[in-house]
């Protein structure tokens, strides 16, 4: 049954993989795209970041629901956009990351107290019983979000030349 709480972690991954090498380096992106989804990543990596080195508390529980719920709100921006210029596949994609979206970042926020070493409801020890590996299971997503963030910015904004119609 643990499994099932890291599965929208493995969802997110795998499907912003597709997207990125299959759609995007297929169709190329255009200038806003090429800001504007570093920009994503980035307010998805400031809420893994929160979870590992912000230290647990009641108050720090509701900046990080603010960081999370905006992230939420944020990566929809470009859908208004995307409708002209990509496929209905791609569209449906995005829907799919749209929905795990907040599922992921709920699970990092009912992850964050056991990470940091506190104790865990007990309703959720019998989905967490390798409480102690979470932190690394976390940090690798976290390294992982840092280098696709670093790929996003490098890649499509230094060297990549195509250019499309802006």
């Amino acid at each position: 049954m643990h499994f099932l709480m890291l599965l929208p972690f493995l969802i997110q991954m795998l499907v912003i993989t597709f997207d990125e090498f299959y759609f995007h380096v297929r169709r190329g992106l255009p200038k806003w795209e090429r800001i504007g989804h570093p920009l994503d990543t980035l307010t998805v990596l400031a809420c893994f970041a929160f979870v590992l080195f912000v230290p647990y508390s009641s108050l720090f529980l509701k900046v990080y629901i603010g960081l999370a719920i905006f992230s939420c709100i944020f990566v929809t921006k470009d859908e208004f956009v995307h409708k002209e210029c990509c496929p209905a596949s791609e569209q449906w994609l995005h829907a799919l990351l749209f929905l795990n979206h907040p599922i992921v970042l709920t699970a990092a926020g009912l992850l964050w107290p056991i990470v940091q070493g506190y104790s865990f409801p007990t309703w959720l020890q019998g989905w967490i019983p390798y409480a102690d590996q979470l932190r690394m299971i976390l940090s690798i997503q976290t390294a992982c979000i840092t280098l696709f963030l670093l790929y996003q910015t490098i890649y499509w904004n230094v060297l990549w030349k195509e250019k499309i119609s802006e």
